[in-house]
C-alpha cells in the first residue's frame, strides 16, 4: 500500500472521531500526557491530522518533545515517507531541535535505517551546521535582512538551551551541530576527539545543548585512545577547550565514578586545580573535582575558599563537606564564614555543605532565614528547600516556610508544605491547599508522595 493510501485510510478513521480524533487534538494542545493515555487506550500512533500528515509531524513542527517522544515510544513510525519524500525523521534533523530530533530518532538507528538514507541524514545536519541556521534560511526564503534570533530551552533540562532562528516566514533551532554529533554516535561513526571538542568550544555559553550532547558522546566512547585525547586539551591554549574537559570529567564522574580511570581522573583534576589560571575554567575543574573521591579535597577546598571569583568560592562548599564525615575545625572555620559570604549562592552551597553540624546550624539558619526573602526567586527556591530539609524544627523556621506558600512557583510552594508537614505544623492541612492541585506533575515526587501520606494518616486515623 501506498504511503498516500496509508494517509487516506488513517484521514478517514481520524474523521470518524474516537480515539483517533482526541489523539490528534491532544498532540495540537500539547498534552504528553492525555497523548500517553489515548495511545493506550488504543489510539493509532500513525493516526493523521487534518492536513493529511501523521501527528508525529506535528509535534515536530511544534518542537514538543515529550509528545513526540510519546508517540514514537507508543509506535509512530519516524521512517514513514510523506507524500514530499521527507520522514519524520528527517524533518526532526531539519528543525534543528536536539530534544525532538532525540525524540524522534527511535531504536536501533544504525540497525534499522539503510545507508543511503543514513547518509542523506548526516549530509543534512552537517549542511545546516557548517552553513549556519540563518544563512540556510536565508538561502531557502530568499529573504534579505537580518534574522531574528531567540535563545530558547530546548528539552526539560535548564541547561540544554539553544538559538532558535526565524528568516522569511522559516524557523529553525540551532543545534545541528548537536544532531550531528548525536547521529555520528549512532551510526557508531567515531568522529575524532579534536573535531568533537572544536564543535563544543565554539560555542561561548556551556548551557549550550552542544556542551552536553560532545561530553556524553565522550563519555560513552570507552576506549584510551578517546579518554587520553580528551584530557589532552586540558593543556589547550583556548579556555573553551580546557573547559569541555572539565565538563566531561565531571559527567564521568557522575555517571562511572567506578571506573578503572576515577583515580587517575581525580588526581589530575587536583593537579590541574592547582595550575589553572582561569577563574572560569577553575570553577569547571572544581565542579568535576569534588565528584570524586579524593584524599586532598579538604585542602583544596580550603585553598580556594578565599578566592576573589565567587564562581570559585561557590565550588568549595561540597569540597570542605567531608562527605558525611565529622567536619574538622579547618572546614567548620572555612564554611562559617562562607554562610556569610557576599555572594547569595556561596551561602547557600555552604548551607547546604554543612546543615547536619549541630554547631552550625544556627548560622547556617540565620542564613537561610535572610535567603527567604532576597529579591531572586530562584534563590527564595532554593532556601525553601533547605529549610524544609533542616533539622531545626523552630517556629522561625515554620513562619519562613509559611510565606513561601505565596511564591508563583508550585515548586516551591510544594517544597513549603513539605517542610510543614515534616513539622505536622498544625498549618499544614492549609498549605497542603494552598499548594494545589499536583497530581500527575509530582508523580513519583518524594515530596508530593509526603503530603498524600500526611493527608491520608489524618483521614484515617484508625488504619495507623
Amino acid at each position: 500500500m501506498t504511503a498516500e493510501l496509508v494517509i487516506s485510510a488513517d484521514r478517514g478513521s481520524m474523521c470518524e472521531g474516537g480515539l483517533d480524533g482526541r489523539l490528534v487534538s491532544a498532540v495540537r494542545a500539547g498534552d504528553g500526557e492525555a497523548v500517553r493515555a489515548l495511545l493506550e487506550e488504543g489510539a493509532s500512533p500513525n493516526a493523521v491530522d487534518t492536513d493529511g500528515l501523521p501527528v508525529l509531524c506535528a509535534a515536530v513542527a511544534a518542537y514538543d518533545a515529550p509528545v513526540a517522544e510519546a508517540l514514537v515510544q507508543g509506535g509512530a513510525d519516524p521512517d514513514r515517507t510523506l507524500p514530499d519524500g521527507t520522514t519524520p525523521l528527517w524533518r526532526a534533523v531539519d528543525g534543528g531541535s536536539p530534544a525532538v530530533f532525540s525524540a524522534v530518532l527511535g531504536d536501533e538507528a544504525r540497525l534499522r535505517l539503510p545507508e543511503t538514507v543514513r547518509e542523506q541524514l548526516l549530509a543534512l545536519a552537517r549542511s545546516w551546521y557548517e552553513t549556519g541556521a540563518a544563512e540556510q534560511l536565508r538561502r531557502r526564503t530568499g529573504a534579505p535582512g537580518p534574522a531574528v534570533t531567540t535563545p530558547v530551552q530546548d528539552g526539560e533540562d535548564v541547561w540544554e538551551s539553544v538559538d532558535q532562528i526565524s528568516l522569511g516566514g522559516l524557523v529553525t533551532r540551532a543545534g545541528h551541530g548537536a544532531i550531528l554529533t548525536s547521529l555520528e554516535w549512532a551510526f557508531r561513526i567515531l568522529t575524532p576527539v579534536d573535531e568533537l571538542i572544536a564543535r563544543a568550544a565554539e560555542q561561548p555559553h556551556e548551557d549550550h545543548v552542544i556542551w552536553w550532547t560532545v561530553s556524553s558522546t565522550l563519555s560513552q566512547r570507552r576506549s584510551f585512545e578517546t579518554w587520553s585525547a580528551v584530557v589532552a586539551h586540558r593543556h589547550h591554549p583556548d579556555p573553551a577547550h580546557r573547559r569541555v574537559v572539565a565538563r566531561y570529567l565531571w559527567m564521568r564522574g557522575v555517571t562511572d565514578w567506578a571506573s578503572s580511570y576515577a583515580t587517575k581522573e581525580s588526581e589530575i583534576l587536583a593537579a590541574w586545580a592547582a595550575e589553572e589560571t582561569d577563574s572560569t575554567v577553575l570553577a569547571d575543574v572544581l565542579n568535576a573535582f569534588t565528584e570524586y573521591e579524593h584524599p586532598g579535597q579538604e585542602a583544596v577546598g580550603l585553598r580556594y575558599a578565599g578566592h576573589l571569583d565567587p564562581r570559585v568560592r561557590r565550588e568549595v562548599p561540597v569540597a570542605l563537606s567531608g562527605n558525611g564525615a565529622p567536619l574538622t575545625r579547618a572546614a567548620r572555620a572555612a564554611l562559617l564564614s562562607l554562610t556569610r559570604d557576599p555572594d547569595a549562592t556561596v551561602r547557600i552551597n555552604a548551607c547546604r555543605a554543612c546543615k547536619e553540624d549541630d554547631s552550625l546550624l544556627p548560622h547556617v539558619t540565620q542564613a537561610l532565614l535572610l535567603l527567604a526573602e532576597d529579591p531572586d526567586a530562584d534563590l527564595r527556591g532554593a532556601a525553601a528547600a533547605e529549610l524544609a530539609a533542616s533539622p531545626d524544627h523552630s517556629p522561625a523556621v515554620a513562619d519562613a516556610l509559611w510565606a513561601l506558600l505565596d511564591e508563583d512557583n508550585q515548586t516551591v510552594r510544594l517544597e513549603a508544605a513539605y517542610g510543614l508537614a515534616r513539622r505536622d505544623d498544625p498549618r499544614t492541612a492549609r498549605a497542603i491547599e494552598r499548594v494545589g492541585s499536583f497530581t500527575g506533575r509530582f508523580e513519583h515526587d518524594h515530596r508530593a508522595n509526603a503530603l498524600w501520606d500526611w493527608t491520608w494518616q489524618r483521614t484515617n486515623p484508625s488504619a495507623e
